[in-house]
């Protein structure tokens, strides 16, 4: 019997030493280095205005509609970017659903940006990104919706690819994907132009 109560209180021992350790201590030092070293990382990389008004995260896409800003790609998560209810639309290549709202899109894209029925479309466009949150198009969307951008802000078509070519976030360590626009920092960009 006394072998059994010393086992015992052996294990509740090291269970709580492991308690503490691992969900306590090695949280805290996660989260004081993150804090030390990737502060703005760490906390999401927002963007706050002058007034202390979060405006957005560069990580998170968001639903952008009027033409004087660029629209960001089309969103599965929950009601359009929705961050709590991040999913794909998980419909496959044979999904009717999926080819009927890629062709809708194309529509909808073509007539909003003034192209011509048969113009090619960038694929980020007119398809959701994996997650639904991606905060990044091609460069080509971009270009492709910079005369619509112009023309609704009153500004040469150069003045808007200006702000884009300046926006552009170079692949993941400089080689892991495709180079890409970040929308909300364009359209914040945009919205500091006078």
């Amino acid at each position: 019997m006394k072998t059994l109560l010393a086992e015992i209180r052996s294990a509740v021992l090291v269970t709580l030493i492991f308690a503490i350790v691992c969900c306590g201590l090695y949280p805290l030092v996660v989260y004081g280095l993150g804090q030390a070293l990737f502060h703005d990382k760490a906390n999401g990389s927002l963007i706050i205005d002058a007034n202390g008004t979060v405006l957005g995260s560069k990580l998170l896409g968001q639903g952008f509609t009027a033409d004087k800003y660029l629209h960001s790609r089309p969103s599965a998560a929950g009601n359009g970017y929705d961050a709590s209810n991040s999913s794909g639309s998980n419909l496959g290549p044979t999904s009717q659903k999926l080819h009927d709202s890629i062709a809708q899109n194309v529509i909808d894209y073509r007539s909003q940006n003034g192209l011509a029925t048969n113009a090619p479309v960038p694929a980020d466009a007119v398809t959701a990104s994996g997650s639904g949150l991606d905060p990044h198009i091609s460069l080509q969307n971009a270009e492709l919706q910079a005369s619509r951008v112009a023309k609704a802000r009153g500004l040469s078509i150069e003045k808007v690819q200006k702000v884009v070519e300046e926006n552009i976030d170079a692949p993941g360590l400089g080689f892991l994907g495709k180079a890409g626009v970040n929308v909300l920092m364009v359209n914040l960009a945009l919205d500091r132009l006078k």
